[in-house]
């Protein structure tokens, strides 16, 4: 019956990593929920964002290694990227992974209502739209987490031909031969390095001082010679005033500077929550003045029982793993249990470009500004041996301590990482941060031999004082 209202102990608005993690985490406690969601399960993460990202950002690499591949005595004829072939091979992996995701949900028999949901007085949730239009939930608690969408500029309206966002782009079934990326954050050096190993000549046009503002000054630095080194055009501190699009391409107007003229342009400016729509009256939730939900660390809203989590929630880094983290914050604090919130400046922070990126904790200049005399010790990968079995030196392990009374190094305040699979090598880095230990327990750890690991261990122990390759 459609008009019934359906009682719950939690219900659950959007399917995403955050949306999705609280349903598993909730059921898997024996509460009863309800999970809304207006597309499929997964969100943005799983179908437009980061899995197909790495799908593509992976072929990119096999390329790369292709190319290089003379240098170890194989020999391989021109290389070409059918770019069809990945586009297939991204949709088989996501629709792999959204069957799992799928069945486990149903597996802890969380019901799933399909639609748009907008949350109303009392915990009572209306879906709109969809298979269940008409479906009313009312749970003794809610959780917003109906994620984000990317942002757009004014005068580039996306076409999904020559002006694309990250959702058009993933869905192309050729490159382009030449490109501008508006951004150069994170998810914009992930598509410019992309691009440009499949072959197509890229430009990074940013507004900010620098690419991957928020980063650590000298692992940036390190992203931005290496993009260079490969032919990449960077553009900083630039002021984009419109494009006009051409028979084939267009020509981006830049205040003071020539055109940059593409043919196509992909728009990375950041994303913003998907909150049009989400309240009714009398809610008691509060929006801030960019339409995310305010939120305390519990993840609780100004209403008590109503919680949120992941992209739409103000002030937290829009990142799935911290989705997930907050989901469990919320479903352990409704269920009463005991809550260590989410401590965000020290989350893990991933980057897939070539080089990648990896960091956690505060970087030098963040450190300082908040009142700490640190010590610092960084160590290239250029003298590590496996970085030179694989051919991959560019990097670099940076590593700040909060400095002793004596001068020594102390707690470890920040670990950043750019080179040769750092994403997978953070993991010592985060727990080295958020465990609090100091550089000597940190360097007491012992690191295989040969493994890219032990660029961060060799940090760590000139850090606490005595380096065996660096001083």
């Amino acid at each position: 019956m459609a008009n019934e209202v359906q009682q719950f102990d939690v219900v659950i608005i959007g399917g995403g990593p955050g949306g999705y993690a609280a349903a598993l985490y909730g059921a898997a406690a024996g509460m009863n929920v309800a999970l809304i969601e207006r597309d499929k399960v997964g969100g943005t993460c799983l179908h437009r964002g980061c899995v197909p990202a790495k799908e593509f950002l992976e072929t990119a690499h096999v390329r790369r290694t292709l190319e290089h591949a003379g240098a170890f005595g194989i020999t391989t004829s021109d290389v070409a990227v059918d770019f069809s072939v990945s586009q297939s091979r991204k949709n088989e992996i996501v629709d792999r992974l959204h069957k799992g995701l799928s069945g486990l949900i149903k597996g802890r028999k969380v019901t799933i209502f399909e639609g748009t949901a907008r949350l109303d007085a009392n915990q009572t949730v209306t879906v709109l739209d969809g298979a269940d239009a008409g479906v009313v939930a009312q749970g003794k608690n809610v959780i917003l987490a109906a994620g984000s969408v990317p942002r757009t500029l004014p005068g580039f309206e996306v076409d999904g031909k020559i002006v694309v966002t990250s959702d058009e782009f993933l869905a192309l079934e050729a490159l382009p031969a030449t490109a501008a990326v508006i951004g150069g954050g994170a998810i914009g050096c992930e598509f410019a390095s992309m691009l440009s190993d499949m072959g197509t000549k890229v430009t990074i046009l940013e507004g900010l001082p620098s690419i991957l503002a928020g980063c650590d000054t000298e692992v940036a630095n390190v992203v931005q010679r290496a993009f260079k080194k490969r032919g990449i055009e960077i553009q900083v501190g630039v002021k984009i005033t419109g494009h006009s699009p051409k028979k084939s391409g267009t020509a981006i107007q830049i205040e003071g500077s020539d055109d940059v003229s593409v043919d196509m342009v992909v728009v990375s400016v950041g994303r913003r929550p998907r909150s049009e729509g989400l309240l009714g009256e009398g809610t008691g939730v509060e929006l801030d003045e960019r339409g995310f939900v305010v939120a305390d660390s519990y993840q609780r809203t100004a209403n008590a029982n109503v919680f949120a989590v992941g992209d739409v929630v103000a002030g937290t880094p829009q990142l799935a793993h911290v989705g997930f983290a907050e989901a469990i914050v919320a479903i352990k604090t409704i269920l009463g249990e005991p809550v260590v919130p989410v401590d965000y400046d020290r989350v893990p922070w991933a980057i897939y470009s070539n080089p990648e990126v990896a960091f956690c904790g505060l970087t030098e200049a963040g450190a300082k500004e908040k009142g700490y005399e640190v010590v610092v010790k960084k160590d290239p990968f250029g003298g590590n041996s496996r970085a030179q079995i694989i051919g991959d030196t560019d990097g670099v392990v940076k590593i700040i301590a909060e400095k002793r009374a004596d001068g020594t190094a102390g707690q470890i305040l920040g670990v950043h990482m750019a080179g040769p699979w750092v994403t997978e090598q953070l993991g010592a880095g985060y727990f080295a941060v958020n465990w609090e230990a100091t550089a000597e327990e940190a360097a007491a750890l012992i690191q295989p031999h040969p493994s890219l690991s032990e660029t961060f261990g060799e940090t760590l122990l000139a850090l606490a004082g005595r380096g065996l390759h660096v001083g």
